[in-house]
This record gives C-alpha cells, structure tokens and sequence, in this order.
C-alpha cells in the first residue's frame, strides 16, 4: 500500500531500520520475549508485547516489563533474553525485496546507513549476514544513543555521521516510535509495514506506507527514489573494528 508519494527534492541518502525493515524478525522476537517473560512469572498478552517492537532498546523493554533493576541485572536478564532469541533466530529472513533495493541504490550512488535500536553485534552480524556489508557508510545501533526511539538521536546521528542534512535523506521504519524518531530529526519517512499498522505510520508522519519493498505498488516509488538521488562526491565506507561473530553476544543490551 502507497499513499500519496511524490519525489519534489533531491536525495543524497537513504536510512533503514533493521528489525521488521531489513529483516523479518518481528515473530521471533515475541517469541523469544514471550519465553523469557513467561520464565519470570509474566504473563504477556499480543497487545502487551506489541510494546517490543516499538524502538525501545532491551534495557527499556526489561525495565518495562520487570520494573526498576539495576546495570547487573539487566546484563543477567539480557544474556537469557538472547539465549532465547539465538534458539529462534534460523526463522528470520530478509524482508522480500529489500536485498535488491540495496543493493540498486548501493550501485546508484546513493549513500546508505542503519538506524536502529538494536545492539552492536547483532545489528553488523545482521548486516554481514544478508551479505551488505559493504553497502552501509553509517550503522547507529543502541550502543551510540542513550534513548532509543522515538528519540530522533539514532537518526540525527547517521545523518551526521554520512555528513549530510536530514532534509536530504529519506527513512524507512516499522514502527510509528520509529516514523516520529525520523520526523523528529527532520527526515522524510516511509513506512513498512504488512501488520496492520498502516493508519498509525501514518498518523505519526509516515508519507507513505508499503507492505515489503518487492509489493506492487513499491516499483512506482523506487523509481521517484531512484531518479531524484544526488550522487555525493564522496562515498564513506564501512569501519569496523573486530570480527563479525557468527552469532550475536549474549551480552548484546538492547533487541
């Protein structure tokens, strides 16, 4: 579903969320919250956890859920929130059509980032994982920020850290905390979105929403996107340092 799109400025960037944007991960992650709440005598219904996939990082969701706790237990309750989550995570894949998009707008010029409010690891074995690795010259995870979304932070910083102006790059988040962090910043945004949650993308600003980046009505505005990018004089590159695990930290803070 689109609503609305027009292309009237030049782009110069292209900022994606992770969880429900570049992977499909949204199931498993109720999943694996539901798992582990159930473990600590919570009892969490659909709507309860509807709260996890609103940008929060894990330290917020905990505190949600489990109230007040401190810096130690917080690391406990993660690293066995993440055992869960590893058990399950062979059920997550890339959201249809987006590797491709990537890639194209990789090939075009445009220069790309990562906002999310997922952990460090996580978020560049993801990234390493779906084969972009070189694609991404920013990825602001929940390490960088002190308050996920719909703090704007996570996305003022990629805008800074691709040294271009928000009103130069466009979002794509799943979430409405998501769309209001990238308003909030100055940025444009797209939602993404194939659970019902059309109207409050919307609500929060969204100019258009779509079901998957491979969805009819997505070729329309790819091509808007596509011929309105103003290629930078300079692409940044990915840096990182340390290897790639193969799985995520049972450190990892935040979803």
């Amino acid at each position: 579903m689109t609503i609305g799109f027009q292309m009237n400025q030049e782009l110069k960037a292209f900022v994606f969320d992770m969880d429900g944007v570049l992977i499909d991960s949204h199931s498993t992650h109720r999943k694996a919250w539901r798992e582990f709440l159930r473990s600590e005598g919570v009892s969490a219904s659909d709507e309860d956890l509807a709260f996890i996939l609103e940008g929060c990082t894990r330290s917020e969701i905990l505190k949600h859920f489990l109230g007040n706790l401190h810096d130690r237990e917080l690391q406990q309750h993660g690293r066995r929130k993440d055992e869960i989550f590893r058990s399950l995570e062979h059920e997550i894949g890339p959201i249809p059509g987006v590797l491709a998009f990537v890639e194209r707008l990789s090939q075009s010029g445009a220069l790309l980032a990562v906002a999310t409010s997922a952990s460090e690891i996580r978020t560049f074995s993801t990234i390493e994982r779906l084969g972009l690795g070189g694609c991404f010259g920013a990825v602001i995870t929940a390490s960088d920020v002190h308050l996920g979304k719909p703090d704007p932070a996570v996305y003022k910083l990629a805008c800074e850290s691709l040294d271009i102006e928000p009103a130069s790059a466009i979002a794509f988040d799943d979430a409405p905390a998501g769309v209001l962090a990238a308003r909030g910043a100055g940025m444009r945004c797209i939602g993404i979105a194939s659970n019902g949650v059309c109207e409050r993308l919307l609500g929060a600003g969204a100019e258009a929403v779509l079901s998957s980046f491979s969805c009819p009505e997505f070729e329309s505005t790819e091509l808007l996107m596509l011929t309105s990018i103003s290629r930078p004089i300079r692409k940044l590159s990915l840096q990182y340092d340390g290897a790639i695990p193969l799985e995520w930290n049972p450190g990892d803070r935040s979803v």
